[in-house]
């Protein structure tokens, strides 16, 4: 059985709040661990992504069945081509990362505003979600069952547990989306910059 518990004893920090240690960054304006616009950095033990260029921070480690925990809040720039749109991130999981491009394959959990817990999937990964069986395609998305978000510019919690191709989406707490029969069972944690100040910190991880 899955629950919600940010603060097991036996979940461990896979970022440490001084540096990207572990971690590596793509942008799309300058590939793979090059950012001299300062895209991502860490601030105040937070990663700081100012959401300038698309891209993101993705872990060197793959990861199976885990229980991911996080907090994020939102800043207040955006770029184009979404400055006139919600603000929008994600943290996406089972990321193949053969190919560094905008999206890699995987399934995320979307964060943007009002819509923090919908779920994606990329590239033709499918899931058995609320009785219907998603089919392949580029992106299949599936919207969060209940509404979890705090107030913008409040720290919110979002946990991802996956075990043995089940998920559960967790938003403050709250069961916001979950399925089945996931298509992939492994691989890298991804957090996206996507035209929109955000911030990230505490996050950790169990692995079963």
């Amino acid at each position: 059985m899955m629950l919600a518990n940010a603060q097991t004893p036996n979940m461990h920090e896979i970022f440490n709040g001084k540096n990207l240690e572990g971690w590596s960054k793509y942008l799309t304006s300058q590939g793979v661990n090059k950012d001299s616009h300062n895209v991502i950095t860490v601030q105040d033990e937070a990663i700081h992504v100012t959401g300038q260029d698309f891209g993101y921070l993705v872990t060197d480690k793959k990861y199976g069945d885990f229980h991911l925990s996080l907090e994020f809040k939102w800043g207040e720039k955006k770029f184009p081509p979404r400055e006139k749109e919600k603000r929008d991130a994600g943290v996406c999981f089972s990321v193949d990362l053969s190919v560094n491009k905008i999206w890699p394959r995987g399934a995320e959990c979307q964060i943007q505003e009002g819509d923090v817990g919908d779920l994606w999937l990329i590239d033709s990964v499918t899931a058995f979600v609320d009785g219907i069986q998603m089919e392949p395609s580029d992106n299949a998305y599936m919207a969060k069952l209940k509404d979890g978000e705090r107030p913008h510019g409040e720290w919110n919690t979002v946990e991802v547990f996956f075990k043995k191709g089940r998920f559960k989406f967790y938003v403050n707490g709250v069961l916001v989306n979950e399925g089945e029969y996931l298509s992939i069972t492994s691989g890298r944690i991804l957090l996206q910059s996507e035209g929109a100040e955000v911030f990230y910190r505490k996050v950790k991880i169990e692995e079963f």
